[in-house]
């Protein structure tokens, strides 16, 4: 009985280690599945959302450790890894008890360069 064996075209994986960038464009482009209209519509709901919880999050509201999980899986989304890591540590802190401020700087750190990163994509689109 022979084989019939026919190509199935994948679609590509995450990289391991994203590049050096904020922002993970190519994942991105995976997520959004190549439309430039919603990239750029994503980008913007990201921006303003971090801002919006970095704020909130400075006051180190009760919810806290929740903002953080929030900002975390919206920036694994668009390929923020950086912000992403950041707000994981943050939530880390927040469930263990730990001193939240070291974290909450870093996440606030990674959110200003995702969000410069996202203004010169948007102003080149």
């Amino acid at each position: 009985m022979p084989l019939h064996l026919g190509r199935i075209e994948w679609m590509p994986s995450p990289p391991l280690a994203p590049d050096d960038g904020p922002i993970d464009f190519e994942h991105l482009k995976r997520m959004t599945l190549g439309d430039a209209g919603l990239e750029q519509e994503v980008l913007a709901m990201f921006s303003a959302q971090s801002a919006k919880l970095i704020g909130r999050l400075a006051a180190l509201p009760e919810d806290a450790r929740a903002l953080a999980h929030t900002l975390k899986g919206s920036a694994r989304a668009i390929g923020a890894f950086g912000v992403a890591d950041a707000a994981a540590r943050l939530e880390a802190a927040l469930a263990g008890g730990a001193d939240p401020s070291d974290p909450l700087a870093e996440l606030g750190d990674a959110v200003v360069l995702a969000r410069t990163a996202i203004d010169a994509a948007l102003r080149r689109s």
